[in-house]
């Protein structure tokens, strides 16, 4: 599965997927963002038992606001609608994978 770009407009069924939910907030200007990207994508496309998005917090702003995202990358895993664990900053394949899982 490839990676969902998610804004406020696809964001509700994003959010009420009975998959856990993997959300990236990310820059494209963001140095360590881009450290984290291809293993944002590379997750997705091995692991279709997740729902895999990037949300740009420059163009969706209140959905950055609605998370308290304040530094970026932000990952949050959310199950069942709700925000099940949240991390700040570059993080490896097997930690985000681990954040998945518990």
């Amino acid at each position: 599965m490839s990676v969902l770009i998610v804004n406020k407009e696809n964001f509700n069924s994003v959010r009420t997927n009975k998959k856990p939910v993997l959300l990236d907030f990310y820059a494209d200007w963001c140095g360590p963002c881009s450290m984290v990207s291809p293993i944002i994508d590379k997750i997705a496309e091995e692991n279709p038992q997740y729902v895999v998005g990037k949300i740009n917090v420059d163009s969706e702003q209140e959905l950055a606001r609605t998370f308290k995202v304040f530094s970026i990358p932000t990952l949050i895993v959310m199950k069942n609608g709700e925000v099940a664990s949240r991390s700040v900053g570059a993080k490896s394949k097997s930690e985000i994978l681990a954040m998945l899982e518990s």
